[in-house]
């Protein structure tokens, strides 16, 4: 136990403790796949805000929060010296959120669609956020429980609205 704290007293000291994946391959590509289905998720929810008009405000809503995400995930990369997925083409190679057409939609379609994309980056967020704790990534592990819980709280505000 001594060690365990000694070594974390070391990395808080060096100042490294929070970017302990800028070597991690696997997690730093989970990132960027995350960081990818926020982008597409972002212009996906304009589409939705533009061709849905009773819940407008609220997608709009979601689109501001996604643009806070996009950017605070991306910094955790630059951070640790690691390049973040930044042109729509390199979202779209690795999102696994789909794009949505230039058509109208109608308000529960677009609430399933919503609910569905935020399921998915919740689950993608947890599963960073085990692989960051794992490593001792604190702040990688801190910011995707932040996410998960405003997921979480939008996930449930939208199973109300479609109930």
């Amino acid at each position: 136990m001594k060690q365990i704290l000694k070594d974390l007293q070391y990395k808080i000291m060096k100042g490294d403790f929070t970017m302990s994946h800028a070597n991690d391959a696997n997690l730093n590509n989970a990132i960027n796949a995350y960081i990818a289905n926020i982008g597409v998720g972002y212009i996906k929810l304009h589409n939705l805000h533009w061709n849905v008009v009773a819940v407008h405000e609220y997608l709009e809503s979601l689109y501001d929060a996604f643009a806070d995400v996009l950017d605070e995930t991306a910094e955790l990369l630059k951070m640790a010296g690691v390049q973040p997925v930044a042109s729509l083409k390199g979202y779209l190679a690795i999102a696994t959120i789909q794009e949505l057409g230039d058509e109208a939609v109608d308000q529960k379609k677009a609430l399933e669609i919503t609910l569905a994309d935020l399921e998915l980056l919740r689950d993608q967020a947890l599963a960073i956020r085990k692989a960051a704790d794992a490593h001792d990534c604190f702040g990688v592990a801190n910011l995707m429980e932040d996410h998960v819980t405003n997921y979480a709280k939008q996930i449930w505000f939208l199973r109300s609205m479609l109930a």
